[in-house]
C-alpha cells in the first residue's frame, strides 16, 4: 500500500510539471481567454514585506517572494457582459502561487465546469512562501481598489461594457483566510460579496467572518478536515453561532447532497480528505460554485 501511495503521489508530481511547463495562457486557452496584467493594487509588493518574511530560521526574500504583482484573469467562454460584471476571487494558501495552484487544484478547469456568467480573478500572494499575510488585500479598500483595477482592464479590453461591480465570491484555501477575512471586513465592497468559501482555512480572524454573517446575507461554506488544524476555530464559530441563534448546516461531506448547498446559507462541512484534497477530489470548487448566487451562462 506505501508503494502504491508513493506512486500516486510521484505520478501528481509529474502531471503538475507537465502542466507548469505550458505558459498559463496556452493550458487553458480551450476553456476561454487568461490575462495576466500586473496592478499596483495587488497584494503584493507590500511595505510590510519589504525586508522579506522569516519562518522557523529560513529567509524567504522580497525578491522571490514577495515582488510579483501579477494578477490572473480569466474570462470563460461564453461569458456575457451585463450591466455589472459578477467577480470569482480565489487565494492561495502557503507554498503555492498562481500557476502552481490552478495546475494543482483544477481551478480553472472546475470554475469552467461551474457554468457561471462571471470573471475568475487570481491575484498572486506570497509566492512559495509559508505566509499568511494577505498584503494590499489586509489594507482598507484593498478588496476594492484590486477589483476596480481589473474592470478598468477588462473594459479597455472591450470584454465588459461597464467598471461597475456584480457579485463577488471569495474563495481561498489554507493560509488564504487572513486576506479573506479583511476583504469581507474592510475591502470596500462589503455589500457586493455574495458567497465566501473557505477551503479548510479557519485559523483565526473568526471574529470578522462572525461580524459579517451577523450583518450581511451572503453564503457561508466552509469545509474543514481532522488533520489540518481549523477545527478548533470552526468549532468557535459554530458556537458562537448557537449563542446568537443563527441557523446552519453541519453534515459530513459523503452526505452533503447538492440541494443542501444550494439552500441553506451557513454550511459547516466535515471531510475525510486531507488538506490539499478539499478543493478538486471530489470537485468541491466546481459544485460549491455552482450552488453560490452568482447568475449562470445562458
Amino acid at each position: 500500500m506505501k508503494s502504491k501511495t508513493i506512486l500516486s503521489f510521484i505520478l501528481v508530481i509529474v502531471v503538475i510539471n507537465e502542466l507548469l511547463s505550458q505558459s498559463v495562457v496556452e493550458r487553458y486557452e480551450h476553456l476561454g481567454k487568461v490575462f495576466i496584467p500586473q496592478f499596483s493594487s495587488a497584494p503584493f509588493p507590500h511595505p510590510k514585506r519589504m525586508d522579506g518574511h522569516s519562518y522557523k530560521n529560513k529567509s524567504f526574500s522580497f525578491q522571490e517572494h514577495y515582488a510579483d504583482s501579477s494578477v490572473l484573469i480569466f474570462i470563460p467562454k461564453g461569458f456575457r457582459p451585463t450591466q455589472s460584471t459578477n467577480i470569482v476571487v480565489y487565494v492561495h494558501g502557503w507554498y503555492n502561487n498562481i500557476d502552481s495552484a490552478c495546475a494543482q487544484f483544477k481551478l480553472i478547469e472546475q470554475f469552467s465546469e461551474s457554468n457561471k456568467n462571471a470573471v475568475f480573478v487570481f491575484p498572486e500572494g506570497p509566492k512559495n512562501a509559508p505566509d499568511s499575510f494577505g498584503g494590499k488585500m489586509e489594507d482598507k479598500d484593498g478588496l476594492k481598489n484590486l477589483l476596480e483595477d481589473v474592470v478598468k482592464y477588462l473594459k479597455k479590453k472591450k470584454i465588459v461594457n461597464s467598471t461597475k461591480i456584480g457579485k463577488i465570491f471569495l474563495a481561498g484555501h489554507s493560509g488564504a483566510y487572513r486576506a479573506i477575512a479583511y476583504s469581507v471586513d474592510q475591502g470596500g465592497l462589503t455589500k457586493n460579496i455574495s458567497d465566501v468559501i473557505l477551503f479548510d482555512a479557519l485559523y483565526a480572524e473568526t471574529e470578522k467572518f462572525l461580524k459579517w454573517l451577523q450583518n450581511f446575507k451572503g453564503k457561508f461554506v466552509n469545509i474543514y478536515t481532522d488533520q489540518g488544524g481549523t477545527v478548533a476555530e470552526t468549532e468557535n464559530l459554530m458556537n458562537d453561532l448557537d449563542s446568537l441563534k443563527i441557523p446552519y448546516l453541519k453534515t459530513d461531506e459523503k452526505e452533503l447532497a447538492q440541494t443542501q448547498l444550494v439552500n441553506n446559507r451557513l454550511i459547516f462541512i466535515h471531510t475525510d480528505l486531507s488538506h490539499n484534497e478539499v478543493i478538486e477530489v471530489r470537485k468541491q470548487f466546481r459544485d460549491y460554485l455552482r450552488a453560490s448566487k452568482v447568475s449562470s451562462i445562458k
